[in-house]
């Protein structure tokens, strides 16, 4: 009883993760249809759990099977889902040879110059896979860089590695 709480967790959980991140991206009908798969899980799992002789390892069980399934979640959806990202980096050092240092590495970049300052804007947007090479390329250029990353749910009219 207690393994098959805990599988059962761990799926209903992971399904719930990848649903929020699929939900996140506007993609409703498929939300809509893990959810009914998560919450039928979770009936039937939390039915079982209440009807048995409840124990210290029923409970064990229910909880570790939600943290590995959110642990399993997070590694499914950032894994397997594409997502955009858009990094802002400020910068100094924004110069044409670091421009097209980042341009030759397949990325556009938007530069805007921040108003009474020595500091510029680089725009870049990309898949969320190509995030540490950026933070790379970035450490390269200025290794006190400071930098926000965003993701972002439509782009549209631009240029996207």
């Amino acid at each position: 009883m207690c393994l098959e709480i805990f599988f059962a967790r761990i799926i209903d959980v992971s399904l719930g993760t990848i649903r929020t991140y699929i939900t996140i991206k506007g993609k409703t009908l498929i939300a809509a249809i893990i959810a009914f798969i998560e919450v039928t899980i979770w009936f039937v799992v939390v039915k079982e759990a209440i009807a048995a002789d409840t124990n210290f390892f029923i409970v064990i069980s229910y909880a570790s099977g939600y943290t590995v399934g959110t642990m399993l979640g997070t590694y499914i959806s950032k894994t397997f889902i594409k997502g955009l990202i858009r990094v802002e980096i400020i910068t100094s050092q924004a110069t044409k040879k670091n421009i097209e240092f980042i341009k030759k590495a397949g990325y556009g970049v938007s530069v805007i110059s921040l108003k009474n300052s020595n500091k510029d804007l680089l725009l870049i947007e990309a898949q969320n896979k190509e995030l540490k090479k950026i933070k790379r390329i970035v450490k390269d250029i200025d290794e006190s860089a400071f930098v926000v990353v965003n993701e972002s749910k439509l782009v549209y009219n631009g240029f996207i590695k």
